[in-house]
């Protein structure tokens, strides 16, 4: 789950109170600067970004905080033409993918295998 808080400032961008320059691994930086970068710099350029994100491992948390960031530039710029780039780039920055773990029910080891039977 992750929050994304926007405010006026100077630029600076903080995940869980870690400056974006500074957060490992390398990868899920990267994934977080997307929709920084499709957005442009004189977008966000003043405006402070401070991005809570907890649960999952670090590419799922880097996942939700890319699609908080996206959600509150829209909601901050109130831009179509925004919108539409982030769409056109990938769409899961605007929308997540819902799929979740099926849950294991009783009679097997899993959600849908079964326990096989040694007999006729």
């Amino acid at each position: 789950m992750a929050r994304a808080l926007i405010k006026p400032g100077r630029g600076r961008v903080r995940v869980n109170n870690v400056p974006l320059e500074i957060l490992e691994p390398r990868t899920s930086r990267d994934k977080l600067m997307e929709p920084l970068l499709q957005a442009g710099e004189d977008t966000w350029k003043d405006l402070d970004i401070h991005i809570k994100v907890s649960g999952g491992g670090f590419m799922g948390q880097a996942e939700a905080a890319r699609t908080a960031v996206a959600r509150a530039l829209l909601k901050w710029t109130k831009s179509a033409r925004l919108r539409s780039t982030f769409s056109k780039y990938d769409r899961t920055m605007i929308a997540s993918d819902p799929r979740r773990k099926e849950s294991k029910k009783f009679g097997g080891p899993g959600a849908r295998a079964r326990d096989q039977k040694s007999y006729r």
